[in-house]
């Protein structure tokens, strides 16, 4: 390979962002919060339990309002 003494030189020419450390830092990222997505997904039963049960509770107070409404 001939030498070029006019090339950039380093890993960083012309002061330009490297996009290769740019997708390495954003896997990072991505990656450290994929634990915490999979254990939302296992776990996921609880708040929807909690909105079954309050949609139930709304239903019934709804049904015992109409009742003595009517009656």
């Amino acid at each position: 390979m001939a030498h070029n003494p006019h090339a950039p030189q380093g890993p960083n020419p012309g002061g330009q962002p490297d996009p290769a450390g740019s997708t390495q830092m954003f896997r990072a990222f991505v990656d450290e919060g994929a634990p915490q997505q999979r254990a939302a997904a296992t776990g996921g039963s609880g708040p929807r339990l909690g909105l079954i049960l309050g949609i139930v509770v709304v239903v019934a107070v709804l049904a015992g309002v109409a009742w003595l409404a009517l009656s």
